[in-house]
Formats: C-alpha cells, sequence, structure tokens
C-alpha cells in the first residue's frame, strides 16, 4: 500500500493538492468563526510522503507537538492527524483564550486544543465529502503532547489497519503578527485514496504512475 500510494501521476497530485486548498480554506474560514478574528491563511503545499518522514517535517523526532487525532470513518476510513509546534500551540491558545498560557496544558487548554483541532479537520472533511460525494465523518478528538517520533511511532503501529504513507498538508493562519503553523496528515487505510482519486474524476487510466512521487 504505501509503494502504490506514494507514487502519483502529476496530474493526481494536482487534484490532491486543489483539494487540500479548498479544505484549508474551509479550515481558515471556521477557524476565524471560532475566534471572532480576522485569520489569513498561506496557500497550503501539499505532498504524498511516508509515515517515517513526518517527525523530520516537524522538526525531527525529539521535537515536542501537541497533536489532535481522529478516525475517519465511512467511504474512505483513515485518519486525520493536525500537529502544532509547541510554539504556535502557544500562539493558538492564546488567540482562543485571551490570555497567555505559557507551558501549562491544563484541562481547560487541553479542551481548547481539541476544539480547534475539531473544527479545522472537520472543516477539512467536509470539503472532501463535498468534492467527492462521500458522507465520511470523524470520531471525537483525542489529544496527546508528547515528541514527535513516539506520536508518530503510535499511529504507524496502529494494528497494523492503516498504509505506510499519508497525504501531507502544510499551511499557515496569521492573526495580525501572529503567526500559527498547521500540519495536516490524512493517513488513508488502504484502497482510500484511490477511492478518493476516482470520485474527483483524477484516477487517470487506473494506474498509479510508478515514476512519478510529486
Amino acid at each position: 500500500m504505501g509503494d502504490q500510494v506514494s507514487r502519483l501521476t502529476p496530474f493526481q497530485l494536482d487534484a490532491m493538492r486543489e483539494l487540500g486548498n479548498i479544505g484549508a480554506g474551509n479550515s481558515a474560514t471556521a477557524l476565524a468563526q471560532f475566534l471572532g478574528r480576522e485569520i489569513q491563511m498561506e496557500v497550503p503545499s501539499a505532498r504524498i510522503l511516508s509515515l517515517e518522514e513526518i517527525p523530520q517535517i516537524m522538526g525531527g523526532e525529539e521535537t515536542f507537538v501537541g497533536c489532535v487525532l481522529f478516525r475517519v470513518l465511512g467511504e474512505a476510513p483513515g485518519k486525520i492527524v493536525y500537529l502544532v509546534e509547541e510554539n504556535s500551540m502557544d500562539r493558538l491558545l492564546t488567540l482562543a483564550l485571551g490570555q497567555e498560557t505559557g507551558s501549562i496544558i491544563g484541562e481547560m487548554e487541553r479542551s481548547a486544543l481539541q476544539e480547534i483541532g475539531n473544527i479545522l479537520s472537520g472543516s477539512f472533511l467536509n470539503s472532501i465529502n463535498k468534492m467527492t460525494g462521500f458522507n465520511c465523518v470523524q470520531s471525537l478528538p483525542s489529544f496527546v503532547m508528547d515528541m514527535a517520533g513516539a506520536i508518530l511511532g503510535s499511529i504507524a503501529a496502529y494494528e497494523g489497519q492503516f498504509g505506510e504513507s499519508a497525504l501531507f498538508l502544510e499551511t499557515s493562519f496569521s492573526e495580525g503578527n501572529n503567526k500559527i503553523f498547521s500540519k495536516f496528515f490524512l493517513i488513508p487505510e488502504p484502497g482510500s485514496l484511490e477511492k478518493m482519486l476516482e470520485a474527483i474524476g483524477a484516477e487517470g487510466d487506473g494506474q498509479i504512475d510508478p515514476g512519478s512521487n510529486g
């Protein structure tokens, strides 16, 4: 599965990038409504990568991150992982709670991060549903703070059900001088990514191009 979905044709990657762009835009709108502030969004980058690469993208396996995790149920099951670097997490909580929290993550901060992750991921998933005609739903969020390597290692080993690759979306939201880097990972179960490509008319000739990795 990992070898198959990690190689997309340029056309297929463009289709997934467009899906990510629309999803991120809707997420920015939802975040602005939640915070009651004007939120700017940078155009996201999208690519397919292996799970082993994710900790490096976060700055290394020992980088401390917050993780909001959802199961995706429906026609294209999998997981959505929302990772926030420590500095961005502090800025996000300051915006959400109206006060600086420092390094303290209590129940109030945990609930705020879960709700923000729920809003962002829900908006992203709604975009996927609209583009594909699917009716995918997300589970209640779970939240953990740990080193990136430990978090992704646990996800990769989860029941052996998920593929070895993920759709990686990176963008940043900003409010005034506050910049918040957001990293979404859509980790599909085997066959889910192919279903999405077919639903948005980007299945090509039905074969993944073995010579392209985006």
